[in-house]
């Protein structure tokens, strides 16, 4: 069954996912301390590096594992504000996304299809959740559809009640400010059944699986 799923969304211990103020030379704002508590080797796929099989890496291995397409925010595309300028931005992995698979970014600014050799695209769409994940799941071919973040995007999908699984990952570091995760969606917690899992990184891991929908209305 198709499923929404987020995946490796870090999260401080005070609430905040991502920094205020994204910029060229700050792609995720002020939050370094959330993404530079882990190395980032085999987040792809136990097997890609030579290191140890950990739970860190088995969950982080999930990532790209039945994903066909994915949804993601502009400013994980890029920092720009307003119309697009002609600046030949395509995003900040160069001319090999890790995506490979068709991206829409949501934006409500015109901006042409980017296609990359490796089988990653971008289209930027400006439609509410449903109609995006409506195409995306088109796209996907009968995989599944990663909501890519940042934070903003996946509180609209999560209001939206459009989100199966996520894996969500809590860093044991306190940011005082930046965009907040949970942010207006109290409650949310009682549509999923919530697994969680420590690992000896320090990273405390959660499951949410969302529940059977079957006379839970």
């Amino acid at each position: 069954m198709f499923r929404a799923r987020v995946h490796s969304q870090f999260v401080s211990l005070d609430g905040f996912s991502a920094g205020d103020h994204v910029t060229f030379d700050k792609p995720i704002g002020d939050a370094q301390a959330l993404f530079g508590w882990f190395d980032g080797r085999g987040i792809e796929g136990i097997g890609d590096v030579e290191a140890p099989v950990t739970v860190d890496r088995a969950l982080f291995a999930m990532w790209g594992q039945g994903v066909g397409a994915e949804i993601m925010g502009r400013k994980k595309f890029g920092p720009q504000h307003g119309p697009w300028p002609d600046d030949g931005w395509r995003g900040w992995w160069g001319e090999e996304p890790p995506f490979k698979t068709p991206c829409f970014v949501l934006t409500h600014h015109p901006h042409e299809p980017l296609r990359f050799p490796n089988g990653t695209s971008f289209e930027f769409i400006d439609a509410e959740p449903t109609q995006v994940l409506e195409r995306a799941q088109e796209a996907a071919k009968g995989l599944d559809v990663r909501i890519g973040g940042g934070p903003s995007t996946i509180r609209q999908f999560l209001a939206a009640d459009l989100i199966e699984f996520m894996h969500v990952a809590i860093v044991p570091v306190t940011l005082g400010h930046g965009t907040r995760l949970w942010e207006g969606i109290g409650g949310v917690e009682d549509r999923f059944t919530i697994e969680t899992i420590g690992s000896s990184s320090g990273l405390t891991h959660q499951l949410w699986n969302r529940k059977d929908r079957v006379g839970s209305a």
